[in-house]
């Protein structure tokens, strides 16, 4: 079996609270490192009431500081709302404070509207496509050859990887010879181009050898296909509010969801979640074996929100089984 790792998305429940979701956090850490996890990263949101990660480089260090070997990072930050000097600071610390365990993905998406941008004190006018730019000044930072000196900066050595839903994110981790996440677990349309894209223009560089690609896949497990539907209930309904621009948040589960959907909503969540397994222990097995066979990842990062929280870790639980 190839390395797994785990996708935190911080899920703020309905009749739940940002401290209760933190404390989840740290139980679903640690047992994903009992468990044998490489990794484990949360996502920058803004502006999302069911998603309590905006804080990402803050909630970093307070799950690695309750762990002690498993990685914890960024999947991602997005770049486009920071300078990129404070993100080198802010990394450059958790390094300093966690040695070798820390990851910095980074995305070129805002990740939310115009008006949280203004709230965040960027630029809207700002050039789409300085991404790149942005990620080699960032990197500069690290290895000491900015015109200004980030302190803590220079000779902390952070994994920077480039997360991306389509082409551009793996061109550009190609042409740097970086690490690239592909986020599959919602934006599955051009995933194997992307990850063919990847691995024939890459160049090695000093930072990695060879293409390293990781994948996410949502896992929604439990003793049986029932219960795991039943379950997988909750994400569906987030979704269909996310894409009906009314995001709140995750809801409880409810019997017989997709059967009260149009064919309008039962066709995006089909679409957009097309990288996802619902089950039992040996469904969820089938599931993840066909998908590794099919995308050849070198690395998978699973997720999926439930609205109970032992639910959720028994489905990690589940998952782990195959390590």
């Amino acid at each position: 079996m190839i390395p797994l790792s785990f996708l935190d998305l911080c899920p703020i429940v309905e009749g739940g609270s940002a401290a209760q979701t933190f404390v989840n956090a740290v139980d679903l850490a640690q047992h994903a490192e009992r468990w044998g996890f490489k990794r484990y990263w949360m996502a920058e949101h803004h502006g999302m009431s069911g998603i309590g990660s905006a804080a990402t480089a803050v909630l970093i260090g307070h799950v690695a500081g309750a762990t002690s070997t498993i990685r914890v990072g960024a999947g991602g930050v997005m770049l486009p709302n920071h300078s990129p000097l404070v993100i080198a600071e802010q990394f450059a610390t958790l390094d300093a404070l966690y040695p070798d365990r820390i990851d910095l993905g980074l995305g070129r998406a805002p990740g939310s509207d115009q008006a949280t941008m203004r709230a965040l004190r960027r630029n809207l006018g700002a050039d789409p496509d300085g991404f790149p730019y942005d990620v080699q000044e960032l990197a500069a930072y690290f290895d000491g050859t900015a015109p200004v000196h980030a302190t803590p900066g220079a000779g902390h050595e952070v994994p920077i990887w480039i997360l991306g839903s389509s082409l551009f994110g793996a061109q550009l981790a190609a042409a740097l010879g970086r690490p690239y996440a592909f986020a599959s677990h919602f934006a599955p349309a051009q995933m194997l181009d992307a990850i063919a894209v990847y691995r024939a223009q890459f160049r090695p560089s000093r930072h990695l050898d060879k293409p390293y690609a990781m994948l996410g896949f949502n896992v929604f497990a439990a003793d049986t296909d029932a219960e795991a539907h039943y379950l997988a209930t909750s994400w569906q309904q987030a979704f269909v509010a996310l894409r009906s621009g009314h995001p709140g948040r995750l809801p409880p589960p409810v019997e017989g969801y997709l059967e009260t959907l149009p064919p309008q909503a039962r066709g995006m969540l089909d679409h957009v979640l097309a990288c996802t397994a619902i089950g039992a222990p040996g469904t969820i097995a089938a599931a993840i074996r066909a998908f590794i066979d099919k995308t050849q990842p070198d690395e998978l990062i699973v997720t999926g929100n439930m609205y109970d929280h032992a639910a959720r870790r028994h489905s990690l639980e589940i998952v782990a089984e195959l390590i």
